[in-house]
């Protein structure tokens, strides 16, 4: 060996062996154990809650539609995967009494997959909405009397009579507003009340004391003015709130109408929160036993998909306003504008 030079290791059987990590602790180890056994079993329970929001979802889709995938085919290009469809949203009271088929809450809304976004615009049920071709009535009258003619008129059954009035009205209001409307929804009351109360309430700012009671129809509405929790019968209430017995704390179409976009707004982001996607197999239930639309079951999938997750900031609602002066609601011309404007952008995004 050289002078100065290093040691060399030892060889052979002497040799000791290079050191190894150290095993970690027994305890620790069972430890790593349950941990990922319980993310597994996280995992499993996730996507068999998913499985089963899938199933419900599909028969809410098919007890909602009223068009069949067979009846209707839609290009790839034209769904609603990808192309900006126009809607119109309709909400009939269907109480026993005092309910019928006039459409208290009006609303066209168009929805854009590129942006995620969508625009909504409520019309006043007084309104006259002024179209060259249609007859001089409340906007809230129009889908009835579509009914009624399809019925009078066409010698429709009522299935079939309600398939009309759902297009006449699309038809006219896309007219009015300058945009394509592809389909129609209508919901019951009844269907309002059951979402809200399935994602246990919904949190408003009532803005005054609100007291109307009607035994005829049996409307009693109780709010005090401040910050609550509503359940659904009382969110109702604050939505159609218009008068009160003793002439006290009037409102009008027009709060009725704002107080609807924040009601809608409210609901939206409720089924976006963790508390919301727990409740989302109720609230798909409700959906299903109060809502009928004409769009094939495919594309209200690809509707969901596309549009889930979207919350109130994407969401820009535009109430219609007017003066009224009996029996009509007469539309201010710039507010109009603006609508149809946003419309129409949205649309082309």
């Amino acid at each position: 060996m050289t002078q100065g030079s290093a040691a060399l290791p030892p060889r052979g059987a002497n040799a000791k062996a290079a050191p190894r990590s150290p095993k970690p602790p027994k305890k620790r180890r069972v430890l790593l154990k349950v941990v990922l056994l319980l993310l597994l079993a996280v995992i499993l329970l996730i996507a068999a809650y998913v499985g089963f929001l899938a199933n419900k979802a599909n028969k809410a889709i098919n007890t909602s539609s009223t068009v069949s995938n067979n009846d209707v085919k839609i290009p790839p290009a034209e769904s609603v995967k990808k192309k900006a469809v126009g809607m119109v949203l309709l909400g009939l009271d269907t109480r026993a009494k005092g309910g019928g088929m006039n459409t208290d809450v009006m609303m066209v809304a168009v929805f854009n997959p590129n942006t995620k976004s969508a625009t909504v615009i409520s019309i006043p049920r007084d309104s006259l909405l002024q179209l060259e071709g249609y007859g001089e009535r409340k906007a809230n009258a129009n889908y009835a009397t579509f009914f009624s003619q399809a019925r009078s008129e066409k010698g429709m059954d009522k299935e079939a009579a309600e398939e009309d009035a759902k297009r006449a009205i699309r038809d006219m209001l896309g007219k009015f507003f300058g945009v394509d409307l592809s389909y129609t929804a209508v919901v019951n009351f009844k269907g309002f009340e059951d979402v809200v109360d399935a994602l246990g309430g919904i949190e408003v700012n009532v803005d005054m004391d609100m007291k109307y009671v009607d035994t005829y129809d049996g409307t009693n509405i109780n709010l005090k003015k401040g910050l609550q929790t509503l359940d659904g019968d009382q969110a109702l209430d604050f939505v159609r709130y218009r008068k009160s017995n003793d002439g006290r704390n009037m409102s009008s179409d027009f709060d009725r109408n704002k107080r609807e976009s924040e009601v809608v707004a409210k609901i939206v982001d409720k089924m976006k929160s963790l508390g919301g996607i727990a409740k989302m197999g109720d609230v798909i239930d409700s959906v299903g036993n109060n809502m009928e639309i004409d769009m094939p079951p495919k594309e209200i999938q690809n509707l969901m998909k596309t549009y889930f997750g979207i919350s109130s900031s994407d969401v820009q609602f535009i109430p219609l306003e007017g003066v009224w002066k009996s029996p009509y609601v007469y539309l201010d011309e710039a507010k109009l504008s603006e609508a149809r404007a946003a419309l129409q952008a949205k649309m082309a995004e």
